[in-house]
């Protein structure tokens, strides 16, 4: 008896580390940008920023795209926040978060990291943080 238990024990532990593995491979992170190159500066306004760099778990650039938030009127912080966990964003780097943006990331289990350098080397140190 005692053995079944351990097996099962062992098997959804086994099968948790598969999951969370391929969420991992799964993942993508996104990067608030002040402009359209690797070497441009992370954004300090995460809901505004010009654009968004998406990389995936290896820190392969995916796509640039063009926040179409970056001038609403209100709410570009949770709508912003929506739009990338609709993406699969699970990781967001900016140098800065208004609490609006803060909560909705959260709330959407995306993870945010505060970070002042080029959207390169904050891809960089993600995945450092992540081994």
């Amino acid at each position: 008896m005692k053995r079944i238990i351990l097996i099962s024990i062992a098997m959804l532990f086994l099968g948790s580390l598969m999951v969370y593995a391929a969420d991992l491979k799964n993942s993508k992170i996104a990067v608030a940008s002040s402009g359209k190159t690797e070497k441009a500066s992370v954004s300090n306004r995460a809901a505004r920023c010009s654009y968004y760099f998406i990389f995936d778990s290896n820190g392969e650039l995916i796509e640039v795209i063009d926040n179409p938030y970056a001038d609403a009127s209100r709410g570009a912080g949770p709508s912003a926040a929506d739009s990338l966990a609709k993406m699969g964003v699970t990781m967001f780097i900016a140098e800065s978060f208004g609490s609006k943006m803060t909560n909705a990331l959260k709330n959407n289990g995306i993870t945010i990291l505060g970070f002042e350098g080029s959207v390169g080397d904050a891809v960089k140190t993600a995945l450092k943080g992540r081994e």
